[in-house]
């Protein structure tokens, strides 16, 4: 049990974990209450392009994956502003474009790629100090945006159209969400990889949402799921020798199950 805690390696990943399970968890909210649990994986495989982008260029996968994401994530909240076009069918367009792209830049690599994987499924403890600072500065804006937005987000997630009644900048405000979601997703794809980032994304959310009779509630419950799940769940893959991002979701997975139990019985 001690072996666990005195591994750096390892106490970077639990760091740099419970900081994502905070940022998924947050972020997870406005995308469960919005009905947008697509944008997460549509948004992971843009990151799959950029990913791809750096692994030929050879350069770090996450400096390229960044801006790929972004301008993904900004061109879905575009193209859904500007048209009559829903969120889905303007995610699944970039979803389609972004794994495409990928597929492309791999097959151009002539070398041993078998890094992309890692991405894919995830490699939490190959996280380095410059990652956690990465996370901690966007964990920092985050709590920032808690002051600063949260309020205007959540009264656009129920009502948008009253939300610009009232002069707030709804606009504005999705295209700054959207930002930070992407990054979100960017940084932790090393701790859960591509393939099940939406799923860290959308189930504390939505097992708080079983129990929270408010959306206050419903944040601070999905925060304190995903922040307990990767505390549970790190430990247990290091001991088990299981994959730590599986292992994280299938923890979040176990106490969706008890949160709808609950609610069943309520």
């Amino acid at each position: 049990m001690f072996d666990f805690f005195a591994l750096p390696f390892m106490q970077r990943a639990l760091i740099a974990g419970i900081l994502a399970g905070f940022l998924g968890s947050y972020y997870g909210v406005f995308i469960v209450q919005r009905k947008m649990s697509f944008l997460g994986s549509g948004l992971a495989h843009a990151a799959f392009g950029g990913v791809a982008l750096g692994l030929l260029l050879e350069t770090e996968p996450l400096f390229t994956a960044l801006p790929f994401t972004v301008l993904a994530s900004l061109l879905i909240t575009y193209i859904k502003e500007n048209t009559k076009l829903s969120i889905d069918t303007s995610i699944g367009i970039l979803f389609a474009v972004s794994v495409a792209l990928g597929i492309i830049f791999i097959s151009l690599n002539s070398r041993y790629t078998a890094d992309a994987f890692s991405y894919l499924f995830g490699s939490i403890l190959t996280v380095t100090v410059n990652d956690l600072y990465l996370t901690g500065g966007l964990a920092l804006l985050t709590v920032i945006t808690i002051f600063k937005c949260w309020s205007s987000w959540s009264y656009a997630t129920f009502d948008q159209e009253l939300a610009r009644t009232d002069r707030h900048n709804v606009s504005r405000y999705n295209y700054l969400l959207s930002i930070l979601i992407s990054l979100t997703i960017v940084i932790a794809i090393k701790l859960v990889g591509i393939i099940l980032i939406a799923a860290f994304l959308v189930i504390p959310a939505a097992a708080s949402r079983l129990v929270s009779k408010s959306y206050s509630g419903m944040t601070v419950i999905a925060v304190i799921i995903g922040v307990l799940s990767t505390i549970i769940g790190l430990p247990l893959s290091f001991w088990l020798d299981l994959p730590s991002g599986a292992t994280i979701i299938l923890t979040q997975s176990l106490i969706f199950l008890l949160f709808f139990i609950v609610y069943k019985l309520r």
